[in-house]
């Protein structure tokens, strides 16, 4: 990408501009009410990282309807119920500064019954998700998908009306959006599986309905960003061409960006070991003239950055922002050398983070760096 600094401003195809190249990651804090509410602590937490002086936030998943919900705790845009808390969450990221993005989803089949209050959970097909105690999911019925994607025009609608500046479809990382692009999870034979074209249906109806909901009830640019997975490493699953096909077709959508999930920003194939080309490069090189790419992926320092914004235009940094909710001031200052390298115990309360998501980082080892 030349000469691009973080600090440069970024106009998206819908007008609006980002102040800079550095957007927050979506990820998931399990510190919402029960209801779906937000609570006082994530408010504080979205608040002080987008003091920071990044471009925009993109939140946790919010679910579209109540059988959306993934986890315990997370944020709800299921009901006009929530419009007066999804505001309080837009304001705080706005009022410091950052465009505020709101994630929306529907976890399908890695959701549970407990999490779903003794529902089944539901996806493409009643196929079990790979993993562990996976439960098998309820296959939906036409209806059922129909009003699944008209869950997701109404979640973009209450955004709208919450004073969001966007959403982001969140396509990736195994939920139902995925799993109805999946050979894995979607066996149906009819208009919404079968063929890779028929596959791409659910995922390409969702973003119409989201746009067509930002053109009936917006009265300014609006951002609608779609993030995907590139690659699935179980057999049957998608494949980088699949992913490349997806791509292609999203590029003529007329979004704001295709932001692409990765571990790490220069991960190579999960399918094929020889394959070594970063995946985030043959997106960009496929469909990058087209519509703006985001990577993300373990980018923690300067030199991260730097070397992302080769490839990509924007990037979205997770785990930096957690650990040091100053990271980016920090080096807009060149105080590179104060950024805290890991999540320190002995800071929690300087830190901001909600007392859920600081358990789940001392408890799964390896997600987050920890020290004293």
């Amino acid at each position: 990408m030349g000469n691009t600094s973080m600090f440069d401003s970024y106009k998206l195809p819908s007008g609006v501009t980002l102040k800079n190249r550095i957007l927050m990651a979506p990820m998931t804090t399990y510190s919402s009410e029960k209801n779906g509410d937000i609570s006082d602590d994530e408010l504080i937490y979205y608040a002080r990282r987008a003091k920071s002086g990044i471009g925009a936030v993109i939140t946790a998943c919010a679910y579209a309807e109540p059988l959306g919900a993934g986890f315990e705790y997370s944020i709800g845009a299921e009901s006009d119920d929530r419009i007066p808390s999804l505001k309080k969450l837009a304001n705080a990221i706005k009022d410091n500064g950052a465009k505020a993005i709101l994630q929306i989803f529907h976890a399908g089949r890695q959701s549970n019954s407990k999490v779903l209050n003794g529902e089944q959970p539901v996806s493409a097909s009643a196929v079990a998700a790979p993993r562990d105690n996976a439960e098998v999911p309820r296959e939906m019925t036409a209806e059922e998908i129909e009003k699944t994607i008209a869950s997701f025009k109404e979640a973009t609608r209450r955004a709208i009306e919450a004073g969001f500046d966007g959403v982001e479809i969140h396509g990736a990382n195994t939920y139902l959006i995925h799993q109805f692009f999946s050979p894995h999870s979607n066996r149906r034979t009819d208009k919404w599986g079968g063929s890779l074209e028929k596959r791409m249906t659910f995922p390409l109806a969702i973003v119409e309905a989201v746009q067509t909901a930002a053109k009936q009830y917006s009265t300014e640019p609006f951002i609608i960003g779609y993030r995907f997975s590139p690659e699935e490493y179980q057999d049957p699953g998608f494949t980088m061409e699949d992913s490349l096909e997806l791509v292609h077709v999203l590029s003529e959508k007329n979004l704001d960006y295709i932001h692409v999930s990765l571990g790490h920003f220069f991960d190579s194939s999960n399918r094929d070991e020889n394959d070594t080309t970063p995946r985030i490069k043959l997106i960009q090189e496929a469909i990058g003239d087209k519509v703006p790419v985001m990577g993300v992926g373990t980018l923690e320092t300067r030199e991260d950055v730097e070397k992302a914004l080769e490839v990509t235009p924007l990037v979205a940094i997770g785990r930096a922002l957690v650990t040091d909710p100053e990271w980016f001031s920090k080096l807009e200052k060149g105080e590179d050398d104060t950024i805290f390298p890991a999540v320190y115990v002995s800071k929690k309360e300087e830190l901001d983070i909600p007392d859920p998501l600081w358990d789940k980082i001392m408890q799964v080892k390896g997600w987050f760096k920890v020290a004293d």
